[in-house]
């Protein structure tokens, strides 16, 4: 579903990432680890054709992110790490909006579901610059999801929800990956790699210090942090 070959980002003499290899398969939970300033959300950016490489290949879902970052768009469910619904539209109007460019017929059940599923009907007729920021975290979420992707990449995917809240995503990604789906998130909260995900990869300072499954030999049974710590200390 995304494969990446010695993928690099430089902003002058800076190496946000630098020569970073990964495969996510299909079907996998995979979680991007890291702490702040690490690269993750310029991966992100690169994985979702936001930001084009220095140097490196590639490709989601079988397409070259680098020649056709729009049939990329077209292909997956991406949330941006600070992406804000337009301003002008209520959030109905936008979830709405994506399900026209997405071609989705009889849409508006699948709007009307996820407002209850998400618990944010109430904001239906609200303008989206007036949304809280877990309200506009909902939204995101739902348009993501609309259109039921192969594969949706997401940069931090709990922020700015309450704990009741972060358990119905999480709830709800382990069961998208179940019925067939692939998910991609990136977080520098370990619990929630722990907690949901079946591989990770961990970044620090733009380099690939470690990539595997969950159950891999190196992390054992010991918490996930004492072994993110060993790696970036």
């Amino acid at each position: 579903m995304i494969r990446a070959k010695n993928l690099s980002k430089h902003f002058g003499g800076t190496r946000a990432v630098d020569e970073v290899s990964l495969e996510v398969e299909k079907g996998e939970l995979f979680g991007l680890l890291g702490p702040n300033g690490s690269g993750k959300t310029t991966m992100i950016r690169m994985l979702t054709g936001q930001t084009r490489p220095t140097s490196g290949e590639v490709t989601v879902r079988g397409v070259d992110v680098l020649s056709s970052p729009l049939r990329v768009k077209e292909l997956t469910g991406i949330i941006p790490e600070q992406e804000n619904p337009p301003s002008f539209l209520t959030a109905e109007e936008y979830l709405h909006f994506v399900a026209k460019v997405r071609k989705l017929e009889d849409f508006e059940k699948q709007c009307d579901w996820w407002f209850s599923y998400l618990d944010f009907a109430d904001q239906k007729d609200v303008l989206c610059k007036d949304l809280s920021r877990g309200t506009r975290q909902k939204l995101m979420l739902s348009q993501a999801f609309l259109h039921e992707p192969e594969l949706v990449i997401i940069d931090e995917p709990l922020i700015n929800l309450d704990p009741l809240m972060q358990r119905r995503i999480k709830d709800f990604l382990k069961s998208y990956v179940k019925k067939g789906g692939t998910v991609f998130i990136s977080t520098h909260i370990l619990e929630i790699a722990r907690e949901i995900c079946t591989g990770i990869a961990i970044i620090y300072k733009g380099k690939l210090v470690f990539s595997g499954r969950m159950d891999d030999p190196a992390i054992g049974s010991r918490p996930l942090e004492e072994f993110f710590l060993e790696l970036v200390s």
